[in-house]
């Protein structure tokens, strides 16, 4: 609801009429958001809701001559493709794509530093475009941030939306399913130490789309996981050195969308700020 909310108000602040494509895989509060438009007296044909997959109808909005912009908030490939599409006729394109966010936890970062990141981290069963699944940890916090993140991890509750309480919900469909089972035992063959949640479903469910948090340490950079977009809560823990190394860890990536910095030091956090590569450096949050 939250993407729907930016690009349709800004839309309409601006003067403009538009269409909104929900996803295929999860378009109820589309459905929902329409209603509410209709109800608040928005004048028939400013707001227009139209539903099918990305591939038909996405495909026709992103070529069609009477579209005069695109914001698309997604997965890279399908950027490249609607950015291919919508050249045909010169449109603007405003592309929100993946990330692989680093969350860069100094020594002298506070002590809430560590539990703030796993859970961001794990925040909507990792499905979040600008979730810190690198977590870079300075060598002297690293053993102690290794065994605090598992335990984090562990902690979890799994479970359905009916089911009160504080819980991860499953991931999108099965095919997202076992992608992130896919790359969490790549994750293991490329040697990885798996310090918590692993390959298959959690306890106590036999069927659905769920996976259980899982936190990888002694990761290197060159890894599978730490390069490759996983959108499910899987986390992986790299340490550093020096600031100089946690820079060029964090900006080592085909991504540029969100970094953070969990520092005490205002200066180190202004200097990060300008060096790391991405649109977004969320600073001690």
């Amino acid at each position: 609801m939250n993407q729907i909310t930016l690009k349709v108000i800004a839309a309409l602040v601006a003067g403009c009429t538009m269409v909104l494509k929900p996803s295929e895989e999860s378009p109820l509060d589309a459905l929902i958001f329409a209603e509410i438009i209709d109800a608040a007296g928005l004048p028939r044909g400013v707001f227009n809701l139209v539903n099918g997959d990305g591939a038909g109808v996405g495909s026709q909005l992103s070529a069609h001559a009477d579209v005069d912009m695109i914001s698309f908030t997604g997965s890279a490939r399908a950027g490249r493709l609607i950015s291919r599409s919508a050249a045909d006729t010169l449109k603007r394109v405003s592309l929100e794509l993946g990330g692989k966010g680093a969350n860069l936890i100094f020594d002298d970062a506070d002590e809430k530093a560590v539990k703030r990141g796993v859970l961001h981290c794990m925040n909507n069963t990792g499905q979040s475009c600008n979730a810190p699944t690198r977590m870079l940890v300075q060598r002297d916090r690293y053993d102690r941030t290794v065994e605090e993140a598992a335990a984090i991890a562990e902690g979890l509750k799994v479970g359905p939306a009916s089911e009160p309480g504080r819980h991860i919900g499953p991931v999108v469909n099965a095919t997202q399913f076992q992608k992130v089972q896919d790359l969490i035992q790549t994750g293991i063959d490329e040697g990885a130490r798996l310090v918590a949640g692993g390959t298959g479903r959690p306890e106590g469910f036999n069927k659905g789309f769920y996976v259980r948090p899982t936190v990888f340490a002694d990761v290197t950079n060159d890894m599978t996981i730490a390069q490759e977009e996983i959108f499910g809560p899987v986390l992986s823990i790299i340490p550093f050195d020096t600031e100089e190394e946690g820079i060029a860890l964090a900006n080592d990536t085909p991504y540029g969308l969100t970094n953070y910095v969990q520092t005490g030091d205002p200066a180190r956090a202004n200097r990060l700020a300008r060096a790391l590569r991405s649109g977004m450096v969320e600073m001690n949050g």
